[in-house]
């Protein structure tokens, strides 16, 4: 299968070697990597020029967006930069970040779960921070759910859904909408990725309330918020984030921000996520 990967990257110097040198090193060989350097100030567009050099599939663009690092549009944004520099002529297209390590058998094992089910849209192994010299799960969402950092998408799937969707929460829109559109979503607790540092390390402090306007525009509603916002502050270590995230879903309430799914596909998602609740309960 022909693998298209997109890196967004803003002052990655000191980590995206490790990752391009993970992904040159592949045993199966991506077709095509384009690293997107928005606005960095620091070596990062000099390390993969380094890498290019050296790499015939490695390329690297620029982009200039929005100076606040806040998680979704940014990092969203530059990725579809990256993809407008591409052909169609892939199989499977990939959303990484610029602060892993990957184990070389990655994308070859990725291959394997869409060629052996057709209907598998989404693949993704799993982030693992290092702490105190041994590499733990960074356990910050399910077991079913691919994080944001390392998507690799099915071509039907990825038309699908329509792209990503410049907003916090669009890896899981992502998947919701793959499921509405009939895909499965595949994860494999084999592939353990090195994460270099922990999730949101660089969010500037408008983003606290991120979180609660995804909710808002995922339709979610007050009920399934409430308990999602409890949910992922106590696996963030921080119950009092429930709160900012209950603040975030009332002000895009209230404000009547666009809704990121349509009312079908909202229904759909609540249906999806109440049935995931019971399961857990019953």
């Amino acid at each position: 299968m022909k693998f298209y990967i997109v890196i967004p990257a803003h002052n990655e110097a000191a980590f995206i070697g490790q990752t391009l040198k993970s992904l040159s090193e592949q045993t199966l060989q991506p077709k095509k990597l384009v690293v997107v350097d928005d606005q960095s100030s620091d070596a990062t567009a000099q390390v993969v020029k380094d890498y290019a050099d050296k790499f015939p599939f490695i390329s690297l663009v620029s982009t200039t967006s929005s100076e606040a690092h806040l998680p979704g549009s940014k990092v969203v944004n530059a990725f579809n930069h990256g993809l407008n520099q591409l052909d169609q002529n892939y199989d499977v297209i990939c959303k990484f970040d610029a602060d892993l390590i990957f184990p070389e058998d990655y994308l070859e094992t990725i291959s394997r779960h869409f060629k052996e089910d057709p209907k598998v849209g989404m693949a993704g192994g799993f982030c693992h921070l290092e702490k105190d010299g041994k590499w733990q799960l960074e356990n910050l969402t399910g077991k079913d759910h691919i994080r944001g950092a390392l998507k690799a998408y099915r071509k039907a799937c990825f038309k699908d859904i329509g792209g990503l969707k410049p907003s916090m929460g669009w890896d899981t829109v992502d998947e919701l909408l793959a499921q509405f559109h009939g895909w499965k979503i595949k994860t494999d607790a084999s592939l353990a990725v090195k994460h270099l540092r922990p999730t949101g390390f660089t969010y500037n402090k408008a983003a606290k309330w991120k979180q609660g306007e995804a909710f808002y525009k995922l339709r979610y509603g007050w009920v399934i918020t409430s308990i999602a916002s409890v949910k992922l502050a106590l696996k963030k270590g921080n119950a009092a984030l429930a709160l900012d995230y209950l603040e975030g879903y009332r002000r895009a309430k209230a404000s009547k921000m666009p809704f990121l799914v349509d009312k079908k596909e909202g229904a759909f998602i609540r249906r999806l996520r109440y049935k995931k609740m019971l399961s857990k309960i019953f």
